[in-house]
């Protein structure tokens, strides 16, 4: 795909909105309308889906991964309950819009790196102007180390360059600094993406465990099995982890998951090793034709 700046038009044909396609910092980004959603809309980075929004019903959650991370955010505190949030990675804000849609009051901080990339989100799926979310412009790991001690009822991490996630982002130290952010009790929710042979999804396991005593895995079952690329969603905490409904609330998404914890969860880490800042790799690219469905 061409690099070269271009915009589409957000309205006035008699075909409803067109795509929007910009160049921003770190790649091509496109906004494709939702048929079947009025103000629904895709974000796509380099051809990958980042994100769904319908800025109708910002408690919508289209991907399998983003309904996931809203049942953390669901269960990370009683329901209605306001929360104070870091999301690490932008995306088109989804989660950040699902929380201040569920759970009115919260306090959100997003870092998102690409500036470029947070104007285009911003002029053409514009937050509502009474949430409390606030947009910086910044790494993820040097935006998580200016929070303070304690702040966070949940940290999600959810940060992909070129569709793989950074090698800082994928270390011991990097998660001590998310645990040193969160509350007594916060909840860490963190988007892995792996395929055959699952060496990276085991490798961050292994990472997790060096620094919260409690994790959980949701993840669609071939993926598990090491059958196809695909995302998996980390929760882990310094407290026991509502694991029964977690894994009820996993299972009854229009595509079920599954739920590793406990034993299953060491016998899947198997002996991999914990990854530090001197030993840190990207995770793995995905196969050519990962994408090709327009869906992640």
């Amino acid at each position: 795909m061409a690099k070269s700046k271009r915009r589409g038009r957000t309205g006035g044909g008699s075909g409803g909105p067109e795509p929007v396609v910009e160049q921003v910092d770190g790649a091509v980004a496109e906004l494709i309308p939702d048929r079947e959603r009025p103000r629904g809309w895709t974000l796509l980075l380099d051809g990958a889906p980042q994100s769904h929004v319908d800025l109708d019903d910002p408690a919508y959650l289209s991907f399998e991964y983003q309904r996931r991370l809203g049942h953390v955010a669901d269960l990370a505190a009683p329901p209605g309950r306001p929360l104070q949030a870091v999301h690490l990675g932008g995306g088109a804000f989804t989660l950040a819009r699902y929380i201040a849609a569920t759970r009115p009051r919260s306090t959100q901080q997003i870092v998102e790196l690409d500036a470029a990339l947070i104007q285009l989100v911003r002029k053409q799926l514009p937050l509502d102007p009474n949430a409390r979310i606030r947009v910086r412009s910044a790494d993820a790991r040097d935006g998580l180390g200016k929070i303070q001690d304690g702040w966070a009822d949940l940290v999600i991490a959810d940060v992909f360059g070129g569709a793989r996630t950074p090698a800082h982002l994928t270390s011991t130290e990097f998660l001590a600094e998310v645990r040193r952010v969160l509350k007594p009790g916060g909840f860490y929710a963190g988007n892995l993406a792996d395929g055959p042979p699952l060496a990276h999804l085991r490798a961050q396991i292994a990472t997790a465990a060096t620094v919260f005593p409690e994790l959980a895995l949701a993840a669609d079952p071939t993926v598990l099995r090491g059958r196809r690329f695909g995302n998996a969603v980390l929760l882990a905490s310094d407290v026991p982890l509502p694991v029964a409904e977690f894994t009820r609330r996993i299972a009854s998404d229009p595509h079920p998951g599954r739920v590793e914890h406990g034993r299953g969860l060491a016998d899947f880490t198997g002996g991999a090793v914990a990854v530090t800042d001197a030993s840190a790799k990207p995770s793995p690219a995905p196969p050519p034709a990962t994408f090709d469905k327009r869906q992640r």
